[in-house]
């Protein structure tokens, strides 16, 4: 097999591999994120510096993928009642605060730039759609895409993604080449492919995954759940709407099956590659040249339409009830323009609604608010974090020292807790909640203020000199998180770490942890148990029973631990025992 060409061809990969490994680690020990990091490094190599990558728009159309498996791992924690609860933050939320942005993003292109009317609004409703890349990336990292606020800032981004669809009709319409003709028909190929989605997520996916899973093949569920991904991102780019949302809605339909985690887990490295794939080649379309010519329209425009956008999301976020911090947080997460306007400018240009100068000036100015961001957030965090009165009599976890940090002072945080106090262990305790943090002062308990999935959280809670690190918090994503955190950054701790089900237990088993419980294991099997001696079985056949339930769950569990069952974390949810439990006879007259 002749393998002279590679050299050519791995080398540019080689070095965008390297720049990524090299700034992202960097960045990050900086504490100015990864994000910023995989912009930097793609600029380095880009067109505008080394020149090693020329074409940074082939690099970034196909890693839009990340971006497409970011939105159907999301799907995948929506199911389609929780979808359909969101309806009125999608179109009410979401409908508010992009009309509002539009207009005065538009205005502001016109009386600040003297931009034509059309020219304005084009300039403006592209900054409006938020980098979907960069808001779920920054709420996965702190653990609130299933918090209120995370909610409504994935409604929010949904909204955004459908809206591409109208404005590039308005685009044809405006366009002098199209005469506005097709819009009409636009719609109706748009509508005629959402419902062929639907249609094959509801009826079709559950029996081809099942058919797969039949083959005990790992490489061909995930073979599968690929082609499922990227069939629906394709299907919605053929009909003129996002891959993203095709991805999203192919997540929320599968949101139910009983493959879910095993897809999820199958998905994840790809959607980890892409999204870092898609910020490097990001940071190579930044053009320099359009800087250096532009600097004084580029940052005055950066200013200002960054300004007012923030004016419009907080006057939205306000008007919908609010509190003043959360609308603060999502005004910096959502001030900055996104990859879906690089689609709305390419068509104006195809279109002649705006040339070429234009579109580079208003992409550049999409490119650097993207940049900026992490740096705003991340000075926002350290002046939000006790700002107005949600702080008060709080303390933040500072420069702790316990033998024992516990992560979580909520109902089983509070409960494991006070067995490691009647023995005189000297434990940290910190949670991210103010009001629970206060209300435990009433009773004595001295808890601080921090969340355990930051890191800098961990360090200055003293995670790297505590023997046990408890993980109590009540939710998934946050309790994966922080292990993945202390694993890497504190290998000499035990941890101990609440699950949420049996699937989560695998996850955190294969993650390392010294040890997890799924939260409400033992106080199911004492109820039972508890049930059993009310129906008169003695005490013996009672923890005979209990021990037979735990073997059997410890041993089935090692076993899907070890990948030995296919699809085993689900598949527990309908057949919880390799075998027919044997029955204990009770004894006459209650037993002795």
């Amino acid at each position: 097999m002749a393998v002279e060409g590679l050299g050519p061809t791995i080398g540019p990969v080689v070095v965008l591999l390297g720049a990524a490994v090299i700034a992202v680690p960097l960045f990050r020990r900086l504490g100015l994120g990864s994000v910023l990091g995989y912009f930097a490094a793609g600029a380095l190599v880009g067109p505008s510096v080394l020149g090693i990558y020329t074409d940074p728009d082939t690099i970034l159309h196909f890693a839009e993928l990340g971006v497409v498996m970011f939105l159907f791992i999301i799907g995948l924690e929506l199911r389609p009642q929780k979808l359909w609860a969101l309806r009125g933050q999608i179109f009410g939320l979401g409908l508010a605060q992009v009309s509002l942005a539009t207009a005065l993003l538009s205005l502001a292109g016109v009386v600040v730039f003297t931009f034509p009317l059309v020219t304005a609004f084009i300039a403006g409703a592209g900054f409006v759609l938020s980098s979907t890349a960069v808001i779920m990336s920054t709420l996965q990292e702190r653990g609130e895409v299933s918090s209120l606020e995370g909610q409504k800032s994935v409604s929010i981004l949904l909204f955004e993604d459908l809206m591409i669809v109208p404005l590039l009709a308005v685009v044809a319409f405006l366009s002098p080449v199209g005469q506005g003709e097709g819009g009409l028909e636009a719609a109706a190929l748009a509508l005629g492919g959402l419902l062929l989605l639907l249609v094959a997520g509801r009826w079709l996916l559950g029996p081809f995954f099942a058919l797969l899973a039949r083959a005990r093949a790992r490489e061909v569920l995930s073979a599968g759940a690929l082609l499922v991904v990227l069939g629906a991102a394709l299907l919605m780019e053929a009909v003129g709407l996002s891959m993203a949302m095709g991805a999203f809605l192919a997540g929320v339909l599968l949101s139910g099956s009983s493959y879910r985690h095993q897809i999820e887990s199958d998905i994840e490295p790809f959607k980890g590659l892409l999204m870092g794939l898609f910020f490097l080649a990001v940071g190579m379309s930044l053009n320099l040249a359009v800087v250096a010519a532009e600097w004084p329209l580029l940052l005055a425009m950066l200013a200002v339409y960054v300004l007012v956008k923030a004016v419009a999301i907080y006057a939205t976020a306000r008007a919908f009830g609010g509190a003043n911090l959360p609308a603060l947080r999502r005004t910096v997460m959502f001030a900055q323009g996104g990859e879906f306007a690089f689609v709305l400018y390419t068509a104006a240009v195809a279109g002649e609604v705006i040339d070429a100068r234009e579109n580079a000036i208003f992409s550049t100015v999409v490119i650097l608010s993207m940049a900026i961001t992490p740096l705003i957030m991340i000075a926002a965090d350290r002046l939000l974090r006790d700002a107005g009165d949600a702080l008060d009599g709080v303390e933040p976890a500072n420069k702790l020292r316990g033998q024992v940090l516990v992560i979580g002072f909520g109902r089983f945080g509070q409960i494991a807790l006070q067995m490691l106090l009647a023995r005189g262990a000297q434990v940290s305790v910190i949670d991210n909640n103010p009001d629970r943090i206060r209300e435990a002062a009433r009773f004595g308990f001295k808890v601080y203020f921090g969340d355990g999935t930051r890191l800098d959280i961990l360090r200055t809670s003293g995670a790297e000199k505590a023997q046990v690190i408890l993980v109590c918090v009540d939710d998934r994503r946050a309790v994966s998180t922080i292990v993945d955190r202390v694993q890497g950054e504190f290998p000499n701790a035990v941890v101990l770490a609440r699950s949420y089900d049996r699937g989560h237990s695998i996850d955190l088993i294969r993650a390392g942890v010294d040890f997890e419980i799924r939260e409400t294991i033992e106080s199911a099997l004492l109820m039972g148990a508890e049930g059993l001696r009310r129906l008169g079985w003695d005490e013996a056949a009672v923890t005979e029973a209990l021990d037979d339930i735990r073997q059997r769950d410890a041993q089935r569990l090692n076993e899907q631990v070890q990948g030995d069952i296919m699809s085993g974390r689900d598949k527990m949810l309908t057949a919880p025992f390799p075998e027919p439990l044997t029955p204990v006879q009770p004894v006459a007259n209650g037993g002795s």
